[in-house]
């Protein structure tokens, strides 16, 4: 039996479980150890402000299974915003699901119903093969750029 998926966009309600969500992200994908604290300030102050990002959760059952957070950036070649897919992910158990897949079609018809929005990027660090063949598996491409970049230390 398929499994339903529920995407909705995240409330303070889902604040602790995208805190686990991204300590366990940034561990897998690159090794980071994220200070607790300050992304738990982090997330909340975007659920409070729209303006800096928005979140979506995947459930199943009720059970958070999946998130993606969404930045914008305005094009001027387009006139218009590109969304960008953040903070991607899905609990190990429910990969090869279609919780990404949900997810990411749930963000493709937001954006295929709005004037002002062009279109959807995301990156991805270069040694996650997997994760880029998800992305390639619901049509998108890596083909055009490469992102460079320069953060402070934390």
């Amino acid at each position: 039996m398929t499994k339903k998926i529920v995407i909705a966009p995240a409330n303070e309600a889902d604040l602790s479980q995208m805190v686990g969500f991204q300590l366990e992200m940034a561990l897998e994908t690159e090794g980071l150890k994220l200070d607790r604290l300050v992304l738990e300030r982090g997330i909340t102050s975007a659920l409070k402000d729209s303006s800096k990002a928005n979140y979506f959760v995947a459930q199943i059952n009720d059970k958070p299974v999946g998130m993606l957070m969404l930045t914008t950036e305005w094009s001027d070649w387009r006139n218009g915003w590109v969304w960008w897919i953040q903070s991607v992910y899905v609990i190990p158990e429910m990969r090869k699901e279609g919780v990404f897949g949900a997810l990411y079609s749930y963000v493709k018809q937001l954006v295929i119903s709005r004037k002002d929005v062009m279109g959807i990027r995301l990156y991805v660090d270069k040694r996650n093969s997997k994760a880029q063949r998800v992305y390639e598996a619901v049509g998108m491409t890596g083909e055009h750029y490469s992102t460079y970049e320069w953060m402070k230390e934390f």
